[in-house]
This record gives structure tokens, C-alpha cells and sequence, in this order.
């Protein structure tokens, strides 16, 4: 595994039944990272991140308005009303 400061192997450790990984202080205050995290499954890895309390990503809006299949066609009459 490469050197870099950016790159480490940690150890699986026993946590019951389960298996886990110690995180480093200064990476838990780095990120803000509380008690919590959200660990998201990715098609290359996983990825950890502070839990938001159910406020969406820029990301994950647009998946879920990409997914609502929405018809935006008047989108322009309705930004074209005057208001400002």
C-alpha cells in the first residue's frame, strides 16, 4: 500500500459479533464527525460522511428530482412572470 498521508490501512478489529475500524481523532474533528456517520455503498468503495439529519446533498436532490421525472417545459413562463 502506497505511503501517501492521504492513504492508510487500518485493521479490522472484533466489536461483538460485528468487525470495525478505529478512526483518528484528528480525522473524527477534521470532518466533523459526531457519533454518527452515514456510510454510503459506492460502485468503487464505500465513502463516510457526517450524519445531516435528514438534510439532502446538492447530489442527492437531484437524484431524487431526476427521479420524480418532473415536466419542466413551462419552467421558462413561469421565470419569465416579472417577479424578482
Amino acid at each position: 500500500m502506497s505511503t501517501s498521508p492521504n492513504i492508510r490501512e487500518v485493521k479490522l478489529v472484533p466489536i461483538g459479533n460485528s468487525k470495525g475500524i478505529r478512526i483518528p481523532k484528528h480525522l473524527r474533528q477534521k470532518y466533523g464527525w459526531g457519533d454518527e456517520l452515514v456510510l454510503e455503498e459506492q460502485e468503487n468503495g464505500i465513502m463516510l460522511r457526517a450524519s445531516d439529519n435528514g438534510k439532502l446533498s446538492w447530489e442527492e436532490t437531484y437524484r431524487d428530482m431526476a427521479r420524480e421525472n418532473e415536466d419542466w417545459d413551462d419552467f421558462d413562463v413561469a421565470t419569465a412572470d416579472g417577479l424578482d
